[in-house]
């Protein structure tokens, strides 16, 4: 990654590291996402349980994911290993792949325009991470917002055209699946046909109904907007309810995953 930030990691921050210096009771790191940032784990750090051999876990250059322990008062860096989960590993490493891969095509569109990628940074990079947190976000940003998610950090406005029109053009906004798995029984003479009617009214309004075998159901929706998707479920849910006790029908439900 070209670009860093400057000054230190906090206490429990997960961070991207590169493995410098493997010794016998320690490893020393540099930590990626950081301007002149290094770092220590402890050979009590890199994993549970006795560890014969430390290069059986890390070896020069390898990348790894650890947590900040501790900042001394000198300044340096007291990190773990083996304190980092698997999920906050996976997420870690896919959000830093993520980033890698939206500064590549950053670099690609400033050249287009003679722009080399630190002039790139300078007139809207940095003030994109400011603003977004970081060029990914500022990227689903354009895809949810439009052009105004980068005409609004008041760069140079032929890159700021031509950002918009490669992320529009390259980049299909992620579609996430919500869904509820519905319980709903009728005990009526023509029970079957009512919760089939209230079933479907459910599909007119942009769901998927699922048949799991009585009486569950699975009701979903997809949408580059989870809130969006949540929200419109659970209104739609709701009427269900409703429905269902006016006809005396009965009804459960619960967040699926």
């Amino acid at each position: 990654m070209f670009y860093k930030k400057k000054g230190k990691p906090e206490i429990d921050e997960i961070i991207i590291c590169t493995v410098k210096r493997v010794l016998y009771h320690s490893v020393f790191v540099n930590i990626d996402e950081y301007e002149n940032a290094e770092g220590m784990i402890h050979i009590s750090e890199i994993a549970p349980g006795r560890i014969r051999n430390i290069r059986d876990y890390v070896v020069e250059e390898k990348k790894v994911v650890c947590k900040v322990l501790n900042i001394t008062e000198k300044g340096d860096l007291d990190l773990s290993l083996r304190r980092v989960s698997t999920t906050q590993m996976v997420n870690k490493l896919n959000d830093y792949k993520k980033e890698e891969k939206a500064e590549k095509l950053l670099e690609q569109i400033g050249k287009e325009l003679n722009f080399n990628l630190k002039k790139v940074y300078e007139d809207i990079g940095i003030k994109a991470i400011e603003r977004y947190g970081s060029l990914n976000n500022l990227f689903n940003a354009i895809l949810e917002k439009g052009k105004d998610a980068v005409t609004e950090l008041k760069g140079n406005e032929k890159l700021s055209e031509q950002i918009y029109k490669v992320v529009k053009e390259k980049i299909k906004p992620i579609q996430i699946t919500v869904s509820y798995i519905l319980n709903i029984r009728s005990y009526a003479e023509n029970g079957v046909d009512t919760v089939r009617n209230i079933l479907t009214d459910a599909e007119k309004q942009g769901t998927e109904i699922m048949y799991l075998g009585a009486p569950k159901y699975k009701i979903s929706t997809t949408s580059t907007d989870v809130k969006k998707a949540d929200t419109l479920l659970k209104k739609i849910i709701e009427k269900i309810e409703e429905s269902s006790k006016r006809l005396s029908i009965e009804f459960s439900y619960a967040k699926n995953g």
